[in-house]
């Protein structure tokens, strides 16, 4: 029996400490759980706007959450992190994540909403072996004329928009 009572209590003792570990969040928008931090992953919940979430994990540009009894990843954007609820959700709840308020500066901040961090940026090379796959999936400009025309696309030509004139100086100041 008190065998039994051991791994019984440090299981207890890891959710318990799992559950201390998770952030609160709360979702931006309904959007899906899905089992592996990708969108070709399968579903495994959904998250409604406005819902409570806890935060487990980060990676990428995904979070993994749960929310009542579903778990799953989501996209970093579709949760605010921390509690209150969904009262101001909006522009400046997706801006607010995407900028650092106390170094608006560091570019890092922003590119850390990508996946990416300052150590991996630190750590960045050049890979022609990447470039050569990116060349191989271009088309030429013939190709993407024949899709659009054949999913019922047509060029508009737009006119160009007038050439921006300088301001005309109101004060003698600036002029000097």
């Amino acid at each position: 029996m008190k065998n039994f009572l051991i791994p019984a209590t440090a299981l207890m003792l890891c959710v318990s400490a799992a559950s201390a570990w998770a952030a609160p969040g709360t979702a931006l928008r309904n959007d899906r759980l899905y089992s592996q931090p990708s969108a070709t992953s399968k579903v495994t919940g959904s998250v409604v706007k406005g819902a409570s979430v806890n935060i487990l994990a980060k990676k990428g540009g995904w979070l993994r959450v749960t929310s009542g009894r579903s778990t799953g990843w989501v996209r970093l954007l579709s949760v605010r992190a921390g509690a209150g609820g969904a009262g101001g959700v909006g522009v400046g709840d997706v801006v607010g994540a995407a900028t650092t308020r106390s170094d608006p500066s560091r570019v890092v901040a922003v590119a850390g909403l990508r996946g990416l961090n300052e150590e991996d940026l630190k750590k960045a090379r050049f890979n022609p072996d990447e470039l050569a796959r990116l060349h191989a999936l271009s088309v030429s400009p013939a190709q993407a004329r024949n899709f659009a025309g054949q999913s019922g696309l047509a060029a508009v030509k737009v006119p160009a928009l007038p050439e921006p004139q300088p301001a005309q100086s109101s004060s003698p100041w600036e002029t000097n």
